[in-house]
């Protein structure tokens, strides 16, 4: 410590990068106490039980190794920080595993922070730099919001952070690396992929920087050797055999550490620990091409997350980071990154945020939530705008214009700091003004995703029915919601009182409750964007950002909905549209009350009214499937085949697994004697339900139509061999 003081006593700016970080250590965990839980939290609070008892147990219990669950591999995600917030919890008897959980999180997130920073003072050489990349990444509203509660990314970003920082640290001194570095370098391997298996990525990157590290320093330098002593062949064979011996002492380096890392990071991960080579493999092998799809709204239409554009992950990380990281990242580049001294450090940080990104596009993967599968990439990024605004202050000639490059990261990132201010503890709802903030982003991309509103619109809740008084006081408060770990956890010590179900956002209507909770991630873009529909008449509280709701409490002032549908479901249509009809009049844009009223007309013989309801319904909610297959249905019906075809290729647009649209199509072909097509939409129908067997009986029918009996007869064949 005294050296540190005596190397930089004289230099301003290291106090302040010192100064920076102790606010920063205390203002993440601050900051994130007042953060609600996100979607995944339930999970992985139950897998780290899991995980904990593994380890006590010495392997017996086997729950954290099984396939379980809603999605089935949270086992392949080591998730090392939600094992050690675990842990604590258990070990101080903290009832709040929240509090722990979100305090572990805040930690690693300053520590992607520090690292960061570190690392652009290694490049640059200048404190200023480390000051501004610091900075900057706290001004990061998604970066910061994601630290209070984003157990699965900021960790794994932070950690990646640290791997590259010490391969820089140990190119820097090899080829007498200290032991220090070494050991340093092998554990952030370690925690990163027993974080995430992505983490060995750190070994490729160790391996690529490596040998571009050697080639520029002494294959380079042999060749310029070679010229200088074309007449002295000893002195060449002395140069290559000094550069062959640096490079075999590399590769120990680089194995010794590799292995050491890979060894603790299975040691930490039991998936792993029970067969270190198989599962981890399968486990990177899964990692970008996620099993399950969700629907994302993107561009301002629902589409998804296995088929989204190319460009999604570059658009949206472009649209949603301050204007600063962009400036000073493009700035570096033409002011001193690209000199000779520079190029392999200027490498190292472009390859290690460009990268990533560029293999989510190349490999097609299955991405969601914006990006923070992608945070990962941020933080080099970071760097490189804190390399590039040091950069500026250093070409900048005459005092004044020093004063203002040094002042222009700061006036820069003002929108991101009054942004923060006005919107905590939803700071990860971020957009900048290349997407015209949240209000011009609101219904074209996903705002709060990941659920951190929930614990607002709880709490208020709970402060509204002692306010008001419960409903009816001879039984508990009824709370659905699309997010029930997230709200259940807020209703925790309220069990006597409140009791927390699901419902989806379109079918809300068909429980009998006294609140909902929605955040509108998942609702249709064309509704969000209806100032009449949206949000519902008995909206009783928002949460919002910049003027935008997130997240809605529904309020039951009418229960017709519900009573509508439970006499549908007793069949007593006569006495279910009366209610359906007092739905509508209390809120003309009850889309449950509309799906019912069709229903209900189509039992009574009534198309015509079932079509002028299904056809208010479509304009109403423009991509709500259901209210498009009963208009397609309808209009086949009716024999008005061109608006039944317009309404089903609507359905296979909207989500191209559903087969309803396809179905309603091939129909439509047949109809219009246009057998090719129908057989294209019926193998799609196949493709995607390969046990549906209308299908298979249809398409034999147009073989058979067509004189092909044996052809058919191989269809009905194999259909009877479905089991």
């Amino acid at each position: 410590m005294k050296q540190l003081y005596l190397t930089h006593k004289g230099n301003a700016w290291f106090w302040t990068f010192t100064g920076l970080m102790l606010a920063l250590l205390f203002a993440f965990p601050l900051l994130s106490r007042d953060a609600g839980m996100s979607g995944d939290e339930g999970f992985n609070i139950q897998q780290a039980k899991h995980v904990l008892h593994f380890y006590q147990t010495l392997g017996k219990d086997t729950v954290a190794i099984s396939k379980y669950g809603k999605d089935g591999n949270i086992r392949e995600y080591g998730q090392l920080p939600d094992n050690l917030a675990a842990l604590i919890a258990a070990a101080f008897h903290v009832e709040d595993i929240l509090a722990v959980r979100h305090a572990v999180n805040s930690f690693f997130g300053w520590l992607g922070v520090l690292f960061a920073a570190l690392l652009a003072y290694r490049v640059s050489g200048r404190w200023f730099a480390a000051a501004v990349t610091a900075l900057l990444l706290f001004l990061s509203p998604r970066y910061l919001g994601h630290s209070f509660n984003n157990l699965k990314d900021i960790p794994f970003a932070a950690l990646m952070m640290m791997g590259i920082y010490y391969i820089v640290r140990f190119l820097q001194t090899f080829p007498k690396p200290p032991l220090k570095v070494c050991a340093m370098l092998a554990v952030s391997i370690g925690l990163a992929t027993g974080t995430r298996v992505g983490g060995i990525l750190l070994i490729a990157y160790f391996g690529l920087f490596g040998l571009s590290y050697f080639v520029s320093q002494y294959f380079a330098g042999f060749q310029q050797g070679e010229k200088s002593s074309a007449k002295k062949p000893a002195k060449k064979t002395h140069a290559k055999i000094q550069a062959n011996k640096l490079f075999v002492r590399m590769l120990a380096y680089g194995a010794v550490i590799s292995v050491a890392g890979y060894m603790l990071a299975v040691l930490v991960w039991p998936y792993a620990l029970v067969s270190p080579v198989k599962n981890v493999v399968a486990a990177f092998q899964n990692i970008s091409h996620f099993q399950v799809s969700i629907r994302q709204n993107f561009e301002g239409a629902m589409q998804w997350s296995s088929a989204l554009p190319w460009y999604y992950t570059p658009k949206f990380i472009l649209i949603s980071i301050p204007v600063a990281a962009i400036v000073g990242a493009v700035a570096y580049l033409f002011a001193g990154g690209l000199k000779r001294e520079k190029r392999l450090t200027t490498f190292i940080v472009y390859f290690s945020f460009i990268f990533p990104v560029f293999w989510i596009v190349y490999s097609n993967a299955n991405v969601y939530g914006g990006w923070r599968h992608s945070l990962f990439a941020y933080l080099p990024m970071a760097v490189a705008a804190g390399l590039g605004f040091g950069a500026l202050t250093e070409v900048a000639k005459n005092k004044f214009l020093k004063i203002a490059c040094a002042i222009l990261p700061l006036a820069l990132l003002l929108p991101s700091l009054a942004f923060t201010i006005r919107n905590h503890p939803y700071e990860y709802v971020y957009f900048n003004s290349f997407a015209g903030g949240a209000k011009d982003a609101f219904g074209r991309y996903e705002m709060d995703y990941y659920y951190h509103s929930t614990r607002e619109a709880s709490e208020w809740i709970k402060a509204d029915v002692a306010k008001n008084g419960a409903p009816d006081s001879a039984r508990k408060v009824r709370v659905v919601t699309w997010h029930v770990p997230s709200v259940s956890y807020f209703f925790r010590k309220d069990t006597a009182d409140f009791s927390v179900a699901f419902a989806r956002w379109n079918e809300r209507g068909y429980s009998n409750w006294d609140y909902a909770v929605f955040t509108v991630t998942g609702i249709n873009p064309e509704l969000l964007r209806s100032k009449q529909a949206f949000p519902p008449k008995n909206t009783a509280y928002r949460v919002s950002v910049d003027g935008v709701p997130i997240c809605i409490v529904l309020k039951r002032e009418d229960r017709s909905d519900y009573y509508g549908h439970l006499a549908m479901q007793q069949g007593k249509i006569d006495e279910a549209m009366p209610h359906l009809r007092r739905a509508l009049e209390y809120d003309e844009y009850n889309e449950q009350a509309l799906d019912d009223v069709i229903n209900a007309y189509l039992r009574m013989g009534m198309a015509d009214s079932a079509l002028t309801s299904a056809k208010r319904w479509a304009k109403l909610n423009p991509g709500n499937p259901t209210a498009l297959n009963h208009l397609a249905t309808l209009y086949f019906n009716k024999g008005d085949l061109s608006n039944a075809l317009l309404s089903a290729n609507a359905i296979t647009k909207i989500n191209p697994g559903d087969i309803s649209g396809l179905w309603i199509a091939a129909n439509v072909y047949v109809q219009e004697n246009n057998p090719n097509a129908a057989l294209r939409n019926l193998n799609r129908i196949l493709q995607i339900r390969g046990n549906f067997k209308p299908a298979y009986q249809l398409m034999a029918q147009i073989y058979s139509n067509a004189g092909n009996h044996q052809q058919a007869q191989r269809i009905i064949e194999a259909m009877n061999g479905i089991k």
